[in-house]
């Protein structure tokens, strides 16, 4: 299995007669730096006999065209075989540690009498919560050739991006495919580095005739980061603005910063500190500011549009390394906090106020008695009042006498002093109407 420590590629091809140089990658830890590294052949019986190690040992049948060179500085030790024979193809590991059941990854060997060689791995290390910029060179100048960054796992390439838009769900937001203006190369952009991203990659183009000479990339993060973790996320609201600042080495030199919009494996260019902005961004995107010292520049975005949503990238050029970090903009969907002068804001229809209840009653009083006292107020809304409240229209009634009593008991205090004199009036009204017709049947009594 591929440690998740030590990296190196799973598949050889020697020419016949010919030599190899196999590199093994590990993490730069003190027991991996001054462990032994070790070159075995896997037998029938499943043992790993030692070919070749660093405590200067060597298998007798291997002497004199096998040797073992470590760069504990670099992370890594190389093992190169000459002279190979039809006999040295198998499973081979290549690994660290006392005993060859250690740490280890293992790999098969083909040696062929026709065979090509194959190109070097190559070596990229970056930081947690940085960014990394792999160059694969695939040779390939068709333009229809489709272009591949996988992973290497224990039986097969997990594919990540492909230049046909396809980004695995975990790195969306994260990688890009970038071919080169001349020639079959192309760049992989990958950054907000996670511990995980470490291992074995393969990138290449994928063609008609099938997979062209892959290029074997080993990718190592360094756990003892020296770049803080970023918000990378930002909200705002549509017909609004923001800004947020992008960040770079200080001390870097860069041919170009820019902003990118990411979309499907690919950053078309927004902006740059050139001056450059897309036609479609003209007014309302723009360097708002800058800080030399700490290697920052802001960015603003005006009227926002809901089509705004989404991944950007800031981003900074020398030469082919280019350092990118995300960030993803939300959109919410709010109300303009501008209006037109006299223009109302309709408000959602909610129970009655004071008011309305005191309206209502007036109806009822009057069709009770028939008549209300000259002078008599039941209650009225200000005529300058900015909030529109529902009206009841005769023969309408706003509000159940259930959501009448949910108002009442909600707790306001503005509706027994608005509603008092209303009852009061009720109850005396009431009063009369019994003390006349009392009076009035003492009268027939009395006759």
């Amino acid at each position: 299995p591929v440690s998740s420590s030590l990296y190196g590629s799973r598949f050889l091809t020697g020419g016949l007669g010919g030599s190899i140089t196999h590199r093994c990658f590990y993490s730069r830890t003190p027991a991996n730096r001054h462990g032994r590294k070790y070159w075995c052949k896997v037998a029938a019986n499943g043992l790993c006999y030692t070919i070749v190690s660093s405590g200067s040992y060597t298998s007798r049948p291997y002497e004199g065209r096998v040797a073992l060179g470590d760069s504990p500085g670099h992370g890594s030790f190389a093992v190169t075989m000459t002279g190979l024979r039809s006999s040295d193809s198998g499973t081979y590991r290549c690994g660290i540690g006392s005993t060859n059941q250690g740490l280890h990854v293992s790999l098969n060997l083909t040696v062929l009498a026709d065979a090509t060689e194959s190109r070097p791995t190559q070596l990229v290390r970056g930081q947690l919560h940085g960014s990394v910029t792999v160059l694969c060179p695939s040779g390939d100048t068709r333009s229809d050739g489709e272009r591949f960054w996988c992973k290497v796992g224990r039986s097969s390439c997990t594919l990540l991006a492909s230049s046909n838009g396809y980004v695995g769900r975990r790195h969306q937001g994260r990688v890009s495919i970038t071919p080169q203006e001349s020639s079959g190369a192309f760049k992989v952009l990958i950054n907000d580095l996670k511990k995980e991203d470490s291992g074995l990659y393969l990138c290449g183009t994928q063609g008609l005739r099938g997979q062209d000479s892959p290029q074997e990339v080993v990718l190592q993060v360094a756990t003892a980061s020296t770049l803080p973790r970023r918000p990378k996320f930002l909200s705002g609201t549509v017909g609004g603005s923001l800004s947020f600042p992008c960040h770079q080495d200080p001390e870097g030199t860069y041919e170009k910063r820019y902003l990118c919009r990411w979309r499907a494996g690919s950053c078309p260019v927004l902006l740059d500190s050139q001056g450059f902005v897309l036609e479609s961004y003209r007014g309302r995107l723009r360097v708002s500011g800058s800080d030399p010292e700490r290697g920052t520049y802001t960015v603003e975005l005006r009227q926002l549009r809901e089509e705004d949503e989404g991944w950007y990238w800031c981003g900074a050029r020398s030469g082919h390394s280019e350092l990118t970090a995300p960030l993803k903009l939300l959109i919410h969907k709010g109300r303009c906090s501008s209006r037109e002068p006299g223009a109302t804001t309709p408000v959602r229809p909610t129970a009655p106020g004071p008011a309305a209840l005191s309206t209502a009653r007036h109806s009822s009083i009057t069709d009770l008695v028939g008549t209300v006292p000259r002078g008599t107020t039941m209650g009225t809304v200000p005529q300058d009042s900015s909030t529109l409240l529902p009206t009841a229209t005769p023969g309408t009634s706003a509000t159940s006498p259930g959501e009448t009593f949910q108002e009442s008991s909600s707790g306001d205090p503005r509706l027994l002093p608005a509603a008092l004199p209303a009852l009061l009036l009720l109850i005396c009204i009431t009063t009369s109407i019994l003390t006349l017709a009392k009076i009035k049947l003492q009268k027939k009594t009395g006759e």
